[in-house]
């Protein structure tokens, strides 16, 4: 494939609701799609940076800079990519930067997968029809609001309840979720880091709720005292944000820092990466799952094309629609194809179009990048 232009769009998109974790509120979601086109091709990716450095070091600012200054320049010195994976080794010596590493290795698989005629799924490896999701809910002012968001999720369908936990705001929320609506629902907890192993009598509380796994609930660079406190628990731990890199899986692995690994593609630094850490959680019996930035249509599909892969045997974050937007820059808009399902798209790459009646109504900026020059 010859890379002819490379398009960065920056879009700002209103949250239905408010989505508040133990580090921070969202009312918006800021972010970056990316588009390259080879031919009559054009591949498409999201970057999954939120507004602040509050879940990573990045944000949507960063990861502009970051791309117009490095990583294009770097796409456009290579006269021509066989394949996506290319792109890893390609930006190898650069440092970090995971999420904007991302956006241009999921577009350059989107747009392999155009010209190959197949879709990103398959292109991945993926096989399933269809995949079991699940949906996060954030912290709420009540736990009373919280209820409702259950019950609300539970009559729709959802595989799998992730709720939002942080001090002051966990055993009584789980405790209630379980008291009303019974043992069986499949029920998570997600820390986001709010916690330190000092915290361990209030994490072993959580044993008693039978609950999937507790996510991330010490810091967000850590594996050492997760394997302290994995130990103390019967509950599985799930690490998240501690998890950057293959490299990063199998020292986690190894320690015992887990029993669950999420995938997050922004965050391990693309497609490429993400599959890697998938076969290696594979072949050490290490199930994954499919985490959420509050992505729009485009991250989404990216997200259902990778849980395609047979060892994504958890619900993952990625709900419909309709859960996050009003409208979505996608159609047609990721919906529900049975209760708890979403279909994996058959057709070339990631299996939507581009609204773009919607996609013009939230753009703010769009710089288009040649190999000459940059015009915007």
């Amino acid at each position: 494939m010859n890379i002819d232009k490379v398009e960065i769009s920056r879009l700002k998109m209103p949250l239905k609701q408010p989505f508040e974790t133990s580090f921070g509120r969202l009312t918006f979601k800021d972010f970056l799609v990316v588009s390259i086109h080879s031919g009559d091709f054009v591949g498409y990716a999201e970057s999954a940076s939120l507004p602040y450095p509050i879940y990573n070091e990045e944000t949507t600012g960063t990861v502009s800079y970051i791309l117009k200054e490095f990583l294009i320049p770097k796409l456009f010195s290579v006269e021509r990519i066989k394949h996506p994976t290319e792109i890893h080794r390609l930006f190898q010596p650069i440092r970090r930067n995971n999420m904007a590493k991302a956006v241009i290795d999921g577009a350059v698989w989107d747009l392999y997968a155009k010209h190959q005629g197949i879709s990103l799924a398959t292109a991945l490896g993926g096989d399933k029809k269809e995949i079991d999701v699940g949906v996060s809910i954030g912290i709420e002012a009540t736990v009373g609001k919280v209820l409702e968001k259950v019950e609300r999720f539970i009559a729709e369908g959802y595989k799998k309840i992730k709720v939002k936990i942080k001090p002051g705001h966990d055993i009584e929320v789980v405790r209630a979720i379980r008291e009303q609506f019974g043992p069986d629902v499949p029920l998570m907890a997600d820390a986001n880091s709010a916690y330190s192993l000092d915290d361990a009598p209030i994490l072993k509380q959580l044993d008693q709720f039978n609950l999937i796994m507790i996510e991330q609930p010490l810091a967000h660079d850590d594996i050492i005292d997760h394997a302290k406190l994995q130990k103390q628990l019967s509950t599985p731990i799930c690490l998240d944000e501690s998890i950057h890199s293959v490299e990063d899986a199998r020292k986690a692995i190894e320690l015992g820092s887990c029993k669950i690994i999420n995938i997050k593609v922004g965050r391990v630094g693309g497609l490429t990466e993400a599959k890697k850490i998938h076969d290696l959680c594979k072949s050490n019996n290490i199930p994954v799952w499919c985490g959420g930035m509050l992505e729009a249509g485009i991250g989404r599909a990216h997200n259902i094309a990778l849980s395609a892969l047979d060892n994504f045997s958890i619900p993952g974050d990625t709900s419909a629609s309709d859960r996050y937007w009003a409208y979505d820059i996608v159609m047609p808009e990721i919906m529900l194809s049975q209760p708890g399902r979403l279909q994996v798209p058959d057709s070339p790459g990631i299996g939507y179009e581009i609204n773009t009646s919607v996609f013009e109504q939230y753009l703010i900026s769009k710089e288009h990048f040649t190999n000459e020059l940059i015009v915007k």
